[in-house]
């Protein structure tokens, strides 16, 4: 399997990213490990309850996010007299909403081993809460402007990615340097020796 990746800017962005290129979320195993991966719980809390329900529940809220983020992108790169077809009847917007309802799990600080305070979970997190989390980062996400105005798709090649842009002068254009934007310095190296190889 691919590594998951982690470089979005924003948990439900990652979520998003667990489809591309190859599907990771087919099974409770990878799904538990983009969970502890994500920071969605602390390190070494216990997942066993998890079951074959949440991989489904996971990409569905995949899903939804990726349409209202997706359709942010497109409204917002078709210019402001664009017209935007969701209104308050929006399915996707409607589940993201119904996912979010639900507490996230709560934490709470315990004493570490060397007395430093760490966090924790009161028990082990229900799927529910889980998917309100990521729910409420979308919302969050898709309701401030600033964080919103920072939204970017990769401009790799078939790269749908989707992350926030952070970088100072916002130039980032890939989801990855080491990714696509590797990949795009071959290509231009490859283009120019060609090029230069002509007669």
């Amino acid at each position: 399997m691919d590594e998951l990746r982690f470089d979005a800017g924003r948990i439900c962005l990652d979520l998003l990213a667990t489809a591309h290129p190859v599907e990771r979320l087919d099974a409770v195993a990878p799904l538990c490990a983009w969970i502890r991966g994500s920071g969605l719980v602390p390190p070494g809390t216990p997942l066993t309850h998890a079951d074959s329900s949440w991989p489904p529940a996971f990409r569905e809220l995949r899903r939804n996010t990726g349409q209202l983020v997706h359709g942010w992108l497109a409204l917002h790169d078709s210019g402001p007299l664009a017209r935007h077809d969701s209104g308050p009847d929006d399915p996707a917007l409607a589940r993201v909403n119904d996912f979010a309802r639900a507490a996230p799990p709560a934490p709470r600080a315990v004493r570490g081993e060397e007395g430093a305070l760490v966090r924790a979970l009161a028990g082990p997190p229900a799927c529910a809460a889980l998917l309100a989390a990521v729910a409420r980062d979308a919302v969050e996400l898709l309701t401030d402007p600033v964080a919103r105005a920072g939204l970017r798709q990769c401009e790799g090649d078939n790269c749908p990615i989707v992350y926030v842009d952070m970088s100072r002068g916002r130039r980032r254009r890939w989801c990855s340097s080491e990714v696509c934007g590797n990949r795009e310095r071959v290509a231009r190296h490859r283009r120019r020796a060609a090029l230069a190889s002509r007669p």
